[in-house]
């Protein structure tokens, strides 16, 4: 719904688009799958400018770098430079994380718990739908409480930065942790753009090449509340 009502130059789709490692457990398609990527691509034909750089959960596209498909390249990243002329790394990330890269068994085990907190969350918002509650991630709220995920993610924002740092770039652009985040880490720009799972943000570059974190569904709600368009944007991830 949303992406019907973006108006982008360029699109970053910072990976983990489709979970294959689910797929590999257990076939699961519905029509809203069919539906975005079809809106995907009549974004690319009408000359939005579509990146797709594989995660680790889709990491099979990852043979395919250097291709286009329907208009979309794949990237394992990108440089992109914004309208007030920085220079940001556009990286899933999982790169930098030492579990993904040397521990298997952890990550398996880590996908299990994680899919079971994301099941809980589900649970939960459909009973806050039933009282007229807004959507709010509980299943997020309890990663950030645990002490070892929040020492994880800011040792993955800070092998982040210090990456783009020894590249001679001025940020990055990341997604993978789940954690939508917009910072300054020691004069390096850090963006996180979070995910459709939990915090359900996008990250929008402005005309004039401001970077912001936007809540999709508070944006969506007033969007058709007065069915009004998205205003234009250079640059979504």
């Amino acid at each position: 719904r949303l992406l019907e009502r973006v108006d982008c130059a360029k699109l970053y789709l910072v990976g983990d688009i489709i979970d294959m490692w689910q797929l590999r457990r257990r076939w699961r398609w519905s029509d809203h799958c069919d539906r975005i990527v079809a809106r995907i691509l009549e974004m690319a034909r009408g000359g939005t400018e579509v990146i797709f750089i594989p995660g680790n959960h889709d990491d099979a596209a990852r043979r395919y770098v250097g291709l286009e498909v329907g208009g979309v390249e794949i990237r394992m990243h990108d440089i992109h430079e914004t309208a007030d002329g920085r220079r940001l790394l556009v990286s899933h990330g999982d790169q930098y994380d030492l579990v993904v890269q040397h521990s298997k068994l952890l990550c398996i085990l880590g996908d299990v718990a994680y899919t079971g907190l994301i099941r809980l969350n589900r649970a939960y918002n459909q009973l806050r739908r039933a009282f007229g509650r807004p959507y709010w991630s509980l299943s997020q709220y309890i990663k950030l409480k645990v002490k070892s995920a929040c020492t994880f993610i800011s040792r993955f924002e800070e092998t982040l930065a210090h990456e783009a740092r020894r590249n001679g770039l001025d940020g990055v652009v990341c997604g993978h942790i789940h954690k939508a985040e917009a910072r300054d880490l020691d004069g390096v720009a850090y963006y996180n753009c979070g995910d459709w799972v939990e915090s359900c943000t996008l990250l929008c570059e402005e005309n004039d090449g401001r970077l912001e974190i936007l809540d999709g569904l508070a944006l969506l709600r007033g969007l058709e509340a007065d069915t009004n368009e998205l205003p234009a944007a250079r640059q979504i991830a």
